[in-house]
């Protein structure tokens, strides 16, 4: 017998993707990666209700997707994708 795996495709472009200079020497690539895909596919790790579900209405007009992760150390970071969908920045919540 064959297992099946269902890998949830992408919900929206990320764009050009860039970090800030401190997520980039916090945060490992392999960290990085996992949220950047897991953020792409709708799941918008450690958020409130409340910015979950206007990440769910940004899906449908266009707004501005917000999500919140921790790395294997506990560092929380953030990414956040322009309303456009031209740019997704990796940051830590001190950069904003």
């Amino acid at each position: 017998m064959t297992d099946s795996y269902r890998i949830p495709l992408p919900k929206f472009s990320l764009g050009r993707i860039v970090m800030t200079e401190s997520a980039s020497q916090t945060l490992s690539p392999n960290d990085i990666a996992t949220a950047l895909l897991r953020h792409a596919r709708g799941d918008w790790g450690d958020v409130c209700a409340e910015d979950r579900d206007a990440n769910e209405s940004a899906l449908w007009d266009g707004g501005k997707l917000f999500s919140a992760y921790h790395d294997r150390k506990g560092v929380r970071f953030w990414i956040i994708t322009e309303a456009d969908r031209n740019t997704t920045t990796v940051l830590l919540p001190d950069d904003y």
